[in-house]
């Protein structure tokens, strides 16, 4: 009888994309430690209410490395893992599509914050294309509005001070409830409630390792912390699962 694999869920952070030329925000070079002021373009209070902070927000979408990154081996080894006939689940903090591109099935990713490649209207609620938007920013238009009914335009992600979709939450906290292993990749695990998630999986039972340059809150609880560059780390740890569990 062939071994059934085990669940893998993967919470992925921006630490798993930085090797593809994206910076992340908390790390020693990254966009908040530079430019703690930055954060207001992720705030939802300060985007709403001051033209300024979305006018800096548009100028910095269009400038957004995720438009030419490609795929790094971190990527690449979640694929292979999924490939080889484990059971993956990822659920990603990040925005920029990257494991869908890599070539993970788009249904096993779930993007707790959303994506950047949309716009949403905050008064009527009417979607659209990021690339829409910015094609306005580039003809001139600073700070874009809705064409249908001249709201703000922002950014299909979820920013400080906004809920995250309930059925998307609810959908990765079962995810963590029925793996068996529970891997935090390149997130610094203090951004709630996509933290809560580690834990989740560790009162279930799962086999939890943290990759992670930076210490987090959960690494004294861990089966394993791994510092390592998630670009070795992550395609070693793929390598010695499949090894573990041949077909």
């Amino acid at each position: 009888m062939t071994e059934r694999k085990p669940m893998i869920a993967v919470l992925t952070g921006a630490g798993i994309s930085t090797d593809s030329g994206i910076p992340d925000f908390r790390g020693p070079d990254g966009i908040w430690t530079r430019d703690p002021a930055a954060e207001k373009m992720f705030t939802y209070e300060y985007y709403m209410a001051d033209p300024a902070v979305r006018r800096a927000s548009w100028r910095a979408r269009a400038d957004n490395a995720a438009w030419h990154a490609q795929p790094n081996p971190a990527h690449l080894a979640l694929v292979e893992l999924e490939r080889a006939g484990f059971p993956v689940r990822i659920i990603t903090q990040n925005i920029d599509g990257l494991h869908q591109k890599a070539g993970s099935t788009p249904r096993k990713v779930l993007e707790l914050h959303g994506t950047m490649f949309t716009v949403r209207c905050m008064g009527c609620g009417e979607h659209g294309t990021m690339r829409d938007a910015l094609d306005r920013v580039e003809a001139g238009d600073p700070d874009p509005a809705c064409l249908s009914c001249g709201g703000i335009l922002k950014a299909g992600t979820v920013m400080f001070g906004e809920n995250l979709d309930s059925d998307t939450l609810n959908q990765a906290g079962s995810i963590a409830k029925a793996c068996q292993i529970f891997w935090a990749v390149g997130t610094s695990l203090q951004v709630q409630p996509a933290a809560s998630l580690c834990a989740i999986a560790m009162t279930e039972g799962a086999k939890t390792t943290i990759v992670n340059a930076q210490p987090t809150p959960y690494d004294v609880v861990a089966d394993e912390v791994i510092r390592d560059p998630i670009g070795e780390a992550l395609p070693r740890m793929v390598a010695a699962l499949i090894a573990a569990h041949p077909s």
